[in-house]
């Protein structure tokens, strides 16, 4: 692994630096690359480790991005509430981190069973008019809104 590393780290860090325009959060990412082929419970094989560390490395940039997105979201959904009723430092690190969660486990879900829960729970509309929106029926509605309850409860 140390010779891996040692030969396309660099690299990496560099390929990274171009997609982020960060030369921190592209060595952080770079190093979580290589944490993650450490923890394969089995050797992989790599006939292109260059080709392999950029796919991880893309993951990981995705779940970057999508973090950063979520929490400027929530900064500006805070920056709406009265300065008296802001939640602290601490509370909104707990809020996010939260938030990152719940993303992290709908975004498991497949897109109709998203959807069907989102649109309950966000918009709150009723179960007939989800179906209209989705163009299912009532009882399709039903069953995605508790897959996704129960999706939410088992990985939690």
């Amino acid at each position: 692994m140390g010779a891996l590393y040692a030969a396309h780290q660099p690299w990496l860090q560099r390929w990274l630096r171009g997609k982020l325009d960060c030369q921190h959060h592209a060595a952080d990412i770079a190093q979580d690359t290589f944490v993650r082929v450490l923890g394969k419970a089995e050797p992989v094989e790599m006939r292109e480790p260059r080709s392999y560390l950029a796919r991880i490395a893309q993951g990981l940039v995705y779940d970057y991005r999508r973090r950063q997105k979520l929490e400027q979201l929530y900064l500006d959904a805070l920056a709406q509430l009265p300065e008296a009723h802001a939640p602290s430092p601490e509370t909104r690190a707990l809020h996010l981190e939260a938030l990152v969660e719940l993303d992290a486990l709908l975004d498991r879900l497949p897109t109709p069973v998203r959807k069907a829960f989102l649109l309950s729970q966000l918009s709150g509309l009723s179960h007939a008019e989800i179906a209209a929106e989705l163009k299912i029926s009532v009882a399709t509605v039903k069953r995605h809104i508790v897959r996704a309850v129960v999706q939410c409860c088992l990985d939690a």
